[in-house]
């Protein structure tokens, strides 16, 4: 864990791909360990991941933000927000869509940076509440968020992942958010 001062949040950049790709596919490969089977998580790749995110870039649709936090000049954290989907359908309440701390910065106010940024944009662009979906088995990150003031509401949803069933569960809550944001992630 990295001690520092408290990251500068803004918004993503093209240039930022790479980095963001290494915290996303590295965290994977850290907090799903044991929950997914480990031969998916070491087959990750950060430049396919990265390729992926490039190809996509600024086509995430109206109301999709990319957020990254950053120490002395470096992103250690990158968040993704958008209007909640019900299947196909957009709806008017927010979806947290990814929020990840660089390893070695997790447990120094970059989750709850990015969160409260996130949760801000997303109160200002007319969101009355913000949802998020999290692996049920990964009990540091639902802390995290209900801390936060985002509670699990009893939704559930399986995916599979290498053959294997993985349960997401839904935490939310009302803009905006009355929680203690947390220094864990």
């Amino acid at each position: 864990m990295t001690s520092a001062a408290a990251p500068q949040v803004r918004e993503m950049t093209l240039a930022d791909v790479d980095r963001v790709s290494e915290i996303r596919v590295r965290g994977w490969q850290w907090a799903y360990r044991g929950l997914m089977p480990q031969s998916y998580l070491d087959a990750l790749s950060v430049a396919e991941d990265a390729e992926r995110r490039r190809a996509g870039f600024g086509r995430g649709g109206p109301g999709v933000v990319n957020l990254v936090a950053e120490r002395a000049g470096t992103v250690v954290g990158w968040a993704a927000l958008g209007p909640y989907r019900e299947g196909e359908v957009l709806t008017e309440e927010a979806e947290l869509y990814a929020l990840y701390a660089a390893v070695e910065h997790i447990g120094t106010g970059v989750g709850r940076a990015l969160l409260q940024e996130a949760a801000r944009r997303a109160e200002a662009l007319g969101h009355p509440a913000m949802r998020l979906w999290v692996l049920e088995g990964n009990a540091p990150a639902r802390r995290f968020y209900t801390r936060a003031g985002l509670h699990a509401d009893g939704a559930e949803e399986p995916f599979e992942v290498a053959g294997v069933t993985v349960s997401e569960v839904r935490h939310g809550g009302r803009l905006p958010l009355e929680g203690s944001f947390p220094t864990a992630l």
